[in-house]
């Protein structure tokens, strides 16, 4: 076959490609705004000028011959690179566009993230966001995520990560509850006090402090069991427990700020930090990657100017 001809079916090979990537005719046509009909012909057409099979049909789904699969492995990377390259062109004037896929802690997501979103979105309104919030940590490049924030200690260095603030946790309780139970003044107060627990891998809930402003101690922090009425695994969750007079929470900072901004949470224990209950940095990540969507770029400066002064109580 001469090179014309070959030119002429490249379409017909980028479709092949999107028939591999889709699974089957119906979903490859809706990806691609055509026809089944129109699918099913343009593959025929490819199969005709190949002289072999390239795809087995089934009532459900296609499975792909040996022929059909090498064809897909050899062409699929120079097609992803094309859209890729057009893609960054496309942004060169100037207008972001497109969807931000992201994965963010649940509390975090709740009640720092979304509420400040729409300054990002009013600013870009051909952008998009997906935001899935769950505390679960998924893997950014297989699931599909264009960005994570996550509260942790590190990142690992197979991801590209910008540092968006210091945290730090706080004990809180309403008002109430301390004219009831009494307002601890130390850690060793605790222990006598209904304490909400974030569950963890020890079987006693243990709290540890360091004073602040101190050397700290040749011993390690100030550790003590704490036990209470109420447990959960979302700081959120701890938070509105703590709202009911339910007890003592131990919260990051970002749940615990609107409600002691609002006087409805009082801060603990002043002259003692909070250590090794949860994270103290939070971080946006992103897959390594040659091209990085503007708007993706866009979305994480955002982040930063947003978070960099932390979540002041």
């Amino acid at each position: 076959m001469d090179e014309q001809k070959i030119e002429g079916l490249w379409t017909h090979l980028h479709w092949l490609t999107v028939l591999a990537e889709q699974g089957s005719y119906t979903a490859a046509a809706a990806r691609l705004n055509v026809s089944k009909a129109a699918m099913s012909q343009r593959i025929a057409e490819l199969e005709r000028a190949a002289g072999v099979p390239l795809v087995t049909r089934t009532t459900r789904s296609v499975r792909f011959t040996e022929a059909g699969r090498r064809l897909v492995d050899d062409t699929r990377e120079h097609y992803e690179r094309i859209a890729s390259s057009f893609l960054g062109v496309k942004e060169m004037a100037g207008v972001a566009r497109g969807q931000i896929r992201v994965t963010a802690p649940m509390a975090f997501s709740r009640q720092q993230l979304v509420p400040k979103m729409s300054g990002f979105l009013h600013a870009h309104p051909e952008v998009r966001v997906q935001l899935e919030a769950s505390d679960k940590l998924s893997s950014i490049a297989t699931e599909g995520f264009d960005l994570a924030v996550r509260h942790s200690a590190q990142v690992p260095d197979t991801h590209v990560a910008w540092k968006l603030c210091d945290t730090h946790s706080v004990i809180v309780a309403t008002r109430a509850y301390l004219r009831r139970r009494g307002t601890p003044l130390t850690p060793n107060d605790l222990a006598t006090h209904d304490c909400l627990v974030y569950p963890r891998a020890q079987a006693s809930s243990i709290w540890s402090f360091q004073r602040k402003g101190g050397r700290k101690s040749s011993t390690g922090p100030h550790t003590l069991a704490v036990s209470g009425p109420f447990a959960a695994n979302n700081s959120e969750v701890l938070r509105d427990a703590a709202l009911d007079d339910l007890g003592i929470a131990l919260l990051p900072d970002f749940t615990a700020q609107a409600a002691v901004q609002a006087d409805k949470l009082v801060v603990l224990l002043p002259e003692w930090r909070p250590v090794g209950a949860f994270a103290d940095q939070l971080f946006v990540v992103r897959p390594h990657a040659p091209h990085v969507p503007r708007a993706v770029a866009l979305f994480i400066g955002y982040l930063r100017e947003t978070f960099a002064g932390g979540f002041p109580l």
